[in-house]
């Protein structure tokens, strides 16, 4: 039965009563995920890239520079020697002569490995870097992590290969170059200022999951120690806010001071 005066039907609106699309709902969890995991680090990069383009990393552009520059001359007949000398670092040479050599040994590219590898590492990493802690963090955490390396070196040696810590004697003649140490630092150091948990715990896991399933090996065991370098640098950085009642706060978008 129709009861009276009622009105014409009313018929759904497109999309109203439509079937949810499977994986439609996770999208907006996702965005907000990846917003609260990057968002202050993306703002403050952007905003420093819109305002002064390739001015705002100066120091990664140099060192992408010398990198090249390293490159060219050790691939020739008359250069290798002199690159090895003022950038080659290894295990049995004398500790003062490596300490020297380790600040250079950064941009000096390894000759197994594609140069543009080490040339992408640097740009992305060292510019992110650059801009969203300043230069001179940068270099400082950039050296620590490449200095703990090249002591973990000599220390693994000595413990040897009887422990999964060591290195077994060989390895003191291995060359030691490249940026890669370095890298893996300024990320976990960039991550933890900028609170990107889930990142800074990927790039950790993904150096310790290198060492056991992949590259067991001097390489491999040198970037799990310049993580743990900066891992004790930022523990150290905590402790000093939290006790200075400073605190840290998360970065909402500007960069840190030069």
């Amino acid at each position: 039965m129709t009861s009276a005066g009622a009105g014409p039907r009313e018929e759904p609106l497109p999309g109203r009563d439509a079937v949810p699309v499977p994986g439609r709902e996770a999208v907006p969890v996702l965005r907000r995920a990846a917003r609260a995991e990057w968002g202050a680090l993306l703002r403050t990069v952007r905003s420093a890239l819109a305002a002064s383009r390739l001015r705002a990393i100066p120091m990664t552009l140099t060192a992408v520079a010398l990198t090249l520059v390293f490159q060219f001359v050790q691939n020739q007949d008359w250069g290798y020697q002199a690159v090895q000398n003022i950038g080659s670092v290894q295990a049995d040479e004398h500790l003062w002569l490596a300490l020297l050599r380790t600040p250079l040994s950064l941009f000096v590219p390894a000759l197994d490995l594609p140069v543009w590898g080490a040339l992408a590492q640097i740009l992305v990493v060292f510019g992110i870097a650059e801009i969203c802690v300043g230069r001179r963090l940068l270099l400082a955490v950039a050296y620590l992590a490449t200095l703990a390396g090249t002591m973990y070196a000599r220390i693994g040696i000595w413990i040897g290969p009887v422990s999964p810590v060591g290195l077994p004697d060989s390895d003191k003649y291995v060359t030691d170059t490249g940026p890669s140490a370095a890298v893996v630092g300024l990320a976990v150091f960039v991550c933890w200022r900028y609170r990107a948990w889930f990142t800074c715990a990927a790039v950790v896991v993904a150096m310790v999951v290198e060492v056991v399933s992949i590259k067991n090996n001097l390489a491999g065991k040198e970037h799990v120690a310049a993580v743990l370098a900066v891992l004790v640098l930022c523990g150290v950085q905590e402790l000093w806010r939290s006790r200075t009642g400073r605190g840290t706060r998360r970065v909402s978008g500007s960069a840190h001071p030069r």
